[in-house]
């Protein structure tokens, strides 16, 4: 009876201390999960700023908005600064941009054409304006617009004259949607939520719609007299939050809260972080739901321990009772223990020899692996070296071509035109480096998904590089637009190298002809969209499929080496598409096919 009350009293020991052990690991694990998604978006929101800090610095540089705001009652002046408004929101991607005075008075903006304009408006009592009058430096702020109702980031900059004196305030707005979508990125955990609160406790950014413009202080008692302009039209109630006990396995700097959520009250770990250059505090809430299951499986690997330790103290007992039986047969027992010692013997040996056939054969398998490796490094090095200077040969044509038209306006005296030219010239050569971070393609698949892209947008970029080059002047392209967008799983970058290595392939192919013209169309295809690429000019070669090999060409070395064919499919290939030749049944010439998957077709 003792023995089974004391077999009792062990397993309930056994059970309490896995239970303790599984919170104590669950919560660690809980806590890491919330440390790593802090970081990761803290680090998402400095970039997010660190790429929008400097620009309104730079934009207050132009040399308009000194003018425009010196002489505000010039109606010419005001309506150059509405269209540089306009060109330096489409630059930045930003949705709105506008030009002060020291009065806060709007007197320029991008939207100066729309109902909702913010010329006329004024904006003196936003911190962003006072901040970059008083300090004469940049200022950034977060609000909701007083116009648009949409949320955004403030980032300003004072405007001043040739002798350092303020002029006025540019301004600009961010939507921040795109921050809170970067929450959800694939492969983060379903269970994990976050916040971003302000400095009076007020969440303007949120994982979970019903916790925006909610107060997430500790005593409920936010900021209502300043929320009332920074949130309008919300009534910034406080979230019902229940602070719990910390358990032993988390630091200090870690809560463990209840909210009330959908119906029921859930349960979180909560961390918090200070946000760069903002006072903001990113709240990241990760469920504790994974802490019973961990609970669980230690409970159950500790259920497992026992039994295997019972298993094994009974065997023993069983063991220790046959011992005087197995006396009696000692003598034979240890013939056969003799015996069967030297056919382990014989077999250990066998064995051994085995395992060091077996390990010769995987140093050589490996040696050998190594070395394709390395030979396949080199082959993509090569295709990779070739094929960089081939597809940034267009872009440096077309810059040549712009810096020699901007000396032509120079000698006139058009200005704007050289002002443009310059502006094409800085897009092609930060295309030409996104070229060249897009070549490690040919070392991986992929860096992820493909995005839904607009393939109309490839389309013009790549013939806007065509179009800056000298030999495709007396060409007629006919590009067949669609009225609505094309939208499709790609890279506006990727395929726009393709285009503009198919459109530059035509206008060599029409060389010669006594009509050179080159057709571009867009068509469906069931789940994927087709663009098609039609010239009339002497062909392709009898096996169309040699055509995208490497190296292989039919033009002059001083046109190209033969990878750029051969680069495009790879791309294509990349993307989930195909890339085909073929010359026209319709007439001379050759037509290439680009196929690319519709929105949805790959979800």
């Amino acid at each position: 009876m003792s023995y089974r009350i004391g077999i009792v009293l062990v397993l309930l020991a056994t059970l309490i201390l896995s239970w303790l052990l599984g919170g104590w690991v669950g919560y660690r694990q809980v806590e890491q999960q919330s440390l790593e998604e802090s970081f990761r978006y803290r680090q998402l929101v400095a970039n997010e700023l660190n790429r929008y800090l400097p620009l309104p610095e730079l934009m207050a540089e132009h040399p308009l908005l000194a003018r425009t705001l010196e002489t505000p009652e010039d109606e010419d002046l005001i309506l150059q600064a509405n269209r540089q408004m306009q060109r330096m929101a489409a630059i930045v991607a930003s949705s709105d941009v506008y030009l002060m005075d020291t009065t806060g008075m709007t007197i320029a903006a991008n939207n100066y054409q729309q109902a909702n304009s913010f010329v006329g408006r004024n904006f003196d009592f936003r911190p962003y304006f006072q901040d970059a009058i008083e300090t004469g430096k940049s200022a950034t702020y977060f609000a909701l617009g007083t116009t648009s109702g949409i949320r955004g980031l403030y980032f300003s900059h004072p405007v001043r004259d040739s002798q350092s004196n303020i002029l006025g305030v540019i301004a600009m707005k961010v939507q921040v949607e795109e921050l809170e979508s970067q929450w959800r990125r694939p492969g983060a955990p379903n269970n994990a939520e976050m916040v971003v609160l302000d400095e009076t406790g007020i969440s303007f950014m949120a994982s979970r719609p019903e916790w925006l413009y909610r107060d997430f202080s500790d005593d409920g008692q936010g900021a209502p007299a300043a929320g009332s302009r920074r949130y309008p039209d919300h009534e910034l109630e406080p979230v019902d939050i229940e602070t719990l006990e910390p358990h032993w396995g988390v630091s200090e700097n870690t809560r463990l809260l209840r909210l009330q959520g959908d119906r029921v009250k859930r349960e979180y770990l909560t961390v918090g972080t200070p946000l760069p250059r903002m006072n903001w505090t990113l709240q990241v809430m990760v469920g504790t739901r994974a802490v019973l299951w961990t609970r669980l499986g230690f409970v159950t690997g500790g259920i497992v321990i026992f039994i295997g330790c019972l298993l094994a103290a009974l065997y023993l007992r069983e063991r220790y009772r046959r011992e005087a039986e197995l006396a009696l047969r000692g003598e034979q027992l240890e013939r056969n223990v003799a015996r069967r010692t030297a056919d382990l013997e014989r077999s250990n040996q066998q064995l051994l020899q085995e395992i060091r056939e077996r390990e010769r054969t995987q140093n050589e398998l490996r040696e050998t692996q190594q070395e394709l490796i390395q030979a396949a490094k080199l082959a993509v090095l090569g295709q990779m070296s070739a094929g960089l200077n081939h597809e940034i040969n267009q872009p440096l044509t077309a810059i040549q071509t712009y810096a020699r038209n901007s000396r032509r306006f120079l000698e006139r005296g058009a200005s704007d035109m050289v002002n443009a030219n310059l502006a094409e010239i800085s897009t092609l050569c930060d295309k030409m480096a996104e070229l060249t971070r897009q070549f490690k393609v040919f070392a991986r698949k992929s860096e992820g998904p493909p995005a839904v892209v607009d393939l109309r947008q490839s389309v013009d970029a790549s013939l806007k590089i065509i179009a800056a080059q000298d030999n495709s002047s007396g060409i007629d392209i006919r590009w067949n637009r669609p009225e609505h967008p094309v939208m499709c799983h790609g890279d506006l970058i990727r395929i726009e190298q393709v285009m503009v290595n198919l459109l530059a392939n035509a206008v060599h192919a029409v060389d010669g002809a006594q009509r050179q013209a080159i057709t571009i169309d867009i068509d469906e295809d069931n789940d994927n969209w087709r663009c098609t690429v039609r010239d009339n000019g002497s062909g392709l070669p009898g096996n169309s499929e040699q055509i995208f090999e490497p190296f292989f060409t039919t033009k002059s070395v001083k046109q190209g080496l033969g990878l750029g064919l051969s680069i495009s499919r790879q791309i294509v290939d990349a993307l989930g598409g195909s890339l085909t030749g073929r010359n026209r049944s319709d007439g001379p010439g050759a037509e290439f096919v680009v196929t690319v998957k519709k929105r949805g077709a790959m979800e």
